[in-house]
């Protein structure tokens, strides 16, 4: 079985969230199960293509409007990430520096797929399955059935996979004209409100439609920026996978970024001698339960009640708790977070942007991991945390509640139901209550760090699902 991952995120290539964890993991994890799985995303001109090298293996070009663009398709020549990668570059479009953030990306995303699709159809290589990732390659299942370019993919199966619904790509019916010549006559299966919304023509032409996680799938019918009622009439074509965790990257015990491995046999001296370093370089107290938050500042992710959950804690419980913070975004929660960091100081430690060694270092030295979403498809940290045996305080929403099971009820975490800085900085204080017994805090370590989160498991179903839809 032939399998394409359509993605503009891959990690290490880019990254800016969980896409490109999800789509630099799961087709290595297919082909050890026997699938010949690869990843075509944009060139960006990063870190990662320049210490690689690449074979142009294609040249082609194709209209966008009345635009003539070339475009190179590029292979990395000794397969690094434990698959086919191919890059799609196209001067002065697909060759920039940044994934997102440009004015002209729906002209990017649209080029893209369009080059896509002419490469495969012009050299006549036909996958079982196109594989597509979030709203910036949501043309393709339609494409490959309505666009007469590409008449020798119409057999292609197409998968779509919702990473975020709340992102769905609309632009202006203006761009119709850059989009390949397709069948007028099914103008509708693009547009949504007078818009062409490219998550809702995935939704509407693929074959199968996945979440990642099955709370998200059910959310989705309830809310999903306007689509839900497109997501519910739909779900005959739809099954939630949660995500998984690459663990040949993430694990305490192999893993090069942190100052001291250790295994769930070890765990309590592991995660001592990482975190007395960790807090000694950042000016924190290594006697105190060490509470972190990683991630984007944005209100999505809850982060906007971040200082206020800080300023619960450290004035109510001062002298009890150390936090962390890793994260950047949104500029007036940053500026909210670096006021309560001027008043705490002794008992917070910010650091601004993003580091993947620090990332590590964090999960290792932490006690608790906060995650106090509006909406969470899957979420990544939490496994992560659990692996590490960092115990998650996550708010009972998406993949958050198909991942983490509260002490309570016999599990390994803990959890709040509603976006509400006191509910969450009151379940900072049930956890470092329960995990100040010794016993406590080793069932439940023990159970965090059994669990297994890999990809093994996801990424047998995801071939399950292209095989139904072969058959």
């Amino acid at each position: 079985m032939k399998v394409i991952h359509l993605s503009v995120e891959c990690f290490p290539v880019a990254k800016v969230g969980g896409l490109a964890d999800v789509v630099g993991a799961l087709p290595k994890y297919q082909r050890e199960l026997g699938v010949d799985s690869s990843v075509i995303m944009p060139y960006f001109n990063r870190k990662f293509v320049h210490e690689h090298s690449f074979d142009v293996v294609a040249k082609g070009e194709i209209y966008q409007g009345s635009a003539l663009l070339e475009y190179e398709v590029l292979k990395e020549m000794d397969d690094t990430l434990g698959f086919p990668l191919y890059l799609i570059r196209i001067p002065n479009l697909l060759d920039r520096e940044e994934v997102y953030c440009y004015q002209d990306e729906a002209d990017q995303w649209i080029a893209f797929q369009h080059a896509v699709l002419h490469y495969l159809n012009y050299n006549k290589i036909q996958p079982d399955v196109l594989h597509c990732h979030d709203h910036h390659v949501g043309l393709v299942p339609f494409l490959t059935k309505w666009s007469n370019e590409f008449d020798e993919l119409k057999d292609v199966k197409t998968v779509f996979t919702v990473h975020n619904g709340q992102y769905q790509g609309w632009m202006s019916w203006s761009k119709s004209l850059f989009i390949p010549s397709f069948d007028t006559w099914k103008w509708g299966l693009l547009d949504w409100d007078g818009l062409i919304n490219p998550l809702a023509t995935a939704i509407k032409c693929c074959d199968a439609y996945t979440t990642v996680s099955e709370g998200y799938l059910k959310e989705l019918y309830v809310e999903a920026n306007g689509l839900q009622h497109l997501f519910y009439d739909e779900r005959a074509k739809s099954i939630g996978i949660v995500n998984g965790i690459d663990t040949e990257f993430w694990d305490p015990a192999l893993d090069s970024l942190i100052d001291q491995n250790y295994a769930i046999q070890d765990v309590d001296e592991g995660k001592a001698g990482n975190k007395l370093k960790f807090c000694n370089e950042f000016g924190l107290d290594p006697t105190k339960p060490l509470l972190s938050y990683i991630g984007r500042f944005a209100t999505e992710k809850g982060a906007d009640i971040l200082p206020e959950v800080i300023d619960n804690l450290l004035r109510q419980s001062s002298g009890k708790i150390s936090i962390f913070i890793l994260g950047s975004g949104d500029s007036g929660i940053q500026e909210k977070i670096q006021e309560v960091t001027g008043i705490y100081q002794r008992d917070l430690a910010v650091f601004f942007g993003y580091n993947e060694q620090l990332a590590h270092r964090v999960y290792a030295a932490s006690d608790m991991l906060i995650m106090p979403s509006r909406v969470e498809p899957c979420g990544l940290n939490q496994l992560y945390a659990l692996k590490y045996g960092t115990i998650p305080v996550v708010r009972k929403i998406g993949g958050l509640k198909d991942t983490v099971i509260d002490v309570e009820e016999g599990g390994y975490g803990f959890l709040f139901n509603d976006v509400n800085a006191e509910e969450a900085a009151d379940t900072v204080k049930r956890a470092i209550k329960y995990l100040s017994y010794a016993d406590n805090l080793t069932k439940t370590r023990d159970a965090a760090m059994g669990l297994d989160y890999s990809w093994n498991k996801s990424a047998q179903k995801y071939i399950e699902l292209y095989n139904q839809l072969l058959k």
